[in-house]
This record gives C-alpha cells, structure tokens and sequence, in this order.
C-alpha cells in the first residue's frame, strides 16, 4: 500500500499532468506504477497528453520529492487517499475531474455520504451568521455533515454549528494541509480534524494563492448532496461554488436576504434563477433526504449478496454460478479438503445463497 502510495504521489508531482489526465492514465494502464513504465507512445495515445509531459513521466518518480511530501505529511499525522480507494468520497469520485490524490487530515466516515455544503461571504451580517450558526446545527443534528472551506465569515460560522451540537464537519483548503488559513482558525482547524476531516488537493506547503480557490470550490460541492449560499455578493466566490453545483448535478439552495444590501445580491439572483429559497433547515432536508434514500436503495441492489459470508464461504461463493457444477469440481478449484467443502455448501444453501441440483451439484440462485 506505501509503494502504490508512492506512485500515486509520484504521478501527481509530475509537471503538467493534473486531475483530468492522472484520471485518463489510470483508465488506460490501471496503476501509476504501470504509467511510469508505459513506453512513449503508448503515453502520447492519451488525449491531452503532450510528448514534453510524456519524456517527464518516462524520467520516472521524483524520489526526493515524493518522500519529502510524505515526510512533512507524517509530521502532521495526514494520510493520503486515492481515486482508487474505497473510502474515497463516492460522490467525489463521480464528477468531471475528481482529485486523482487527496491529502487529509482526520477521517471520512460512511455517514459523511449524507453531506450538505454551506458557503457564503467572508463579510457577514448579522442575519447571516444566525441562520449559518441554526441551519448547520439542526442539520447536523439530524445527521448531516457539513461541508465548507473553512475561510473566514459563513464558512467558518458552518464549521462551527456542526460542532458545537457534536457533529461531522468538513473542510477544504485551498492551500496544504498543514497550513492554516486564515491564521485564527488554529483552534477551527483542530476541533475539525477531531470531528471529521480537513482535506486538499494541493501539496504540502502551498500557500492559499487565488488560483486555488475554484478549484478548491468543486470539491466542496462535490463532496455534497446540496449547496447552500448565505449570503452573498454578485462577484462572490460562493457563486462559483453554486455553478459548479449545478454542473455536477446537485442541489442548490439561497438564504434570501435584504434587497438594500450588497451581501444579499448574489443569494437572491440564485433564487431568481431557480435555486430552492431556505429559510430553514426543512427547506433542505426536504430535498435531499429522498435523493440520499434512493441513492442508499442503489448501492443496496449494486451490493455483491456475498459481501457478508464469512471468507472460506465467500471464497466457494465466487467459484460457483448460475450453471450447476458437480461437488468433485468445487473440491478441486477451490483447493478445500471434501469434508470442508461440504460443510460450506450446507451452509450457503440454508443461507438462500445457493441451490443443489440431482448429482451432487450444485449453482448459485438466479
């Protein structure tokens, strides 16, 4: 898992090759270290790929740097995730140009399928911050996590309900995960790592230049059933986030807000334009609970039925199908003495899992 890590990082550090085309590589050659070692024309195949970017990955890893990323990763007790990885955000994964390497801090949980993204000005009313501060706690006590970016203003404020009722809470940064941004949310910054997870796309290190921070924003709403925009102005970098939800098909919400003011012009032009108007946390929940739900049902039917067997019974699962095969043939692929096998195929056919057939043979169920 280190080396597949290391390959991965390698890829990513490699100048030029970003999220769209680690993506492409790995649907072409399965692996990073199989990339590496691809010859040159099998490389310039890749759409968007250029011979300048193909000779640097023929060069191979960049040893130095990819050890002293993990290094400086270790110190701050950071892992690393992969598109490959099964607890990779799902839905993450499911957009245009999802991270190829995720960078984080504290962990993802399976309940943080169920997430909602709340974003908005770094300048705040008060109107603002109490429909921030009351949103994200009722929707974190009914099991939402919150998805922000941790800058100051809304975001902050999203971070901050989800936490003082005790729930999840995410943040993307647009700068390395080892640095904090804006520097007075140290104490943010840890409570959410203890209580959910702080992640980025960007190295070790990076400072939170602005060319971050759009694509900072697909993440957030990537990672969400829904974003929410408190308040906003019309050049708002909310905004932004709103468009790449709708582009990722997701929901978006608007706190409408007063005409008089400028915070309030951007939430209310959403509104105007088909976003769903809050003015509390049911407007939300009313929306993505049942998307969430069928989303649920989905991943039940797609569920392999062995995923719950216990291994010896799994293994002998996977060796039959729908054409009956005789005892004698189940012994001998699957390498189990007979007494054993018998012994399994008992229990998987008072499971339901398979059926037995005249002659000792035996099928999984239709």
């Amino acid at each position: 898992m280190v080396e597949e890590i290391f390959y991965w990082l390698a890829l990513s550090l490699i100048p030029g090759v970003g999220s769209i085309l680690i993506k492409r590589l790995i649907d072409q050659f399965d692996n990073p270290e199989a990339v590496f070692k691809a010859p040159i024309k099998e490389l310039q195949k890749i759409e968007g790929l250029s011979e300048k970017v193909a000779l640097e990955i023929r060069k191979g890893p960049l040893e130095k740097k990819v050890e002293k990323e993990l290094s400086l990763l270790k110190e701050v007790g950071g892992t690393i995730l992969t598109l490959k990885d099964d607890a990779y955000p799902k839905r993450l994964k499911d957009i245009y140009d999802p991270p190829a390497v995720l960078y984080v801090r504290g962990e993802f949980k399976k309940e943080d399928d169920l997430a909602v993204s709340i974003v908005g000005s770094r300048k705040t009313s008060p109107y603002g911050r109490g429909i921030t501060e009351r949103v994200s706690q009722e929707l974190a006590r009914h099991g939402v996590t919150i998805v922000s970016g941790m800058a100051r203003g809304i975001d902050s404020l999203a971070h901050w309900g989800a936490i003082s009722v005790g729930g999840r809470t995410i943040a993307v940064l647009g700068c390395g995960v080892d640095v904090i941004y804006p520097s007075e949310n140290r104490n943010l910054m840890k409570k959410i790592i203890d209580g959910g997870a702080v992640l980025s796309e960007f190295r070790m290190g990076s400072p939170p230049e602005a060319g971050h921070f759009p694509r900072r924003n697909r993440i957030i709403s990537g990672l969400s059933l829904g974003v929410v925009v408190v308040e906003a102005s019309t050049k708002s970098g909310s905004l932004l986030t709103a468009g790449y939800a709708l582009e990722q098909g997701r929901e978006v919400f608007a706190v409408p807000g007063n005409v008089g003011f400028n915070g309030s012009r951007g939430t209310n032009r959403l509104i105007k334009e088909g976003a769903k108007m809050v003015e509390s946390y049911e407007d939300i929940l009313e929306e993505i609970l049942p998307q969430w739900k069928r989303e649920e049902e989905m991943a039940q039917k797609v569920r392999s039925p062995d995923q719950d067997l216990p291994e010896e019974e799994r293994i002998l699962y996977k060796r039959l199908e729908e054409t009956p095969l005789h005892i004698d043939a189940i012994i001998q692929e699957s390498g189990f003495e007979p007494g054993k096998v018998s012994s399994l195929l008992l229990n998987l056919e008072l499971k339901g899992f398979i059926s037995q057939w005249p002659g000792k043979c035996f099928s999984r169920k239709r």
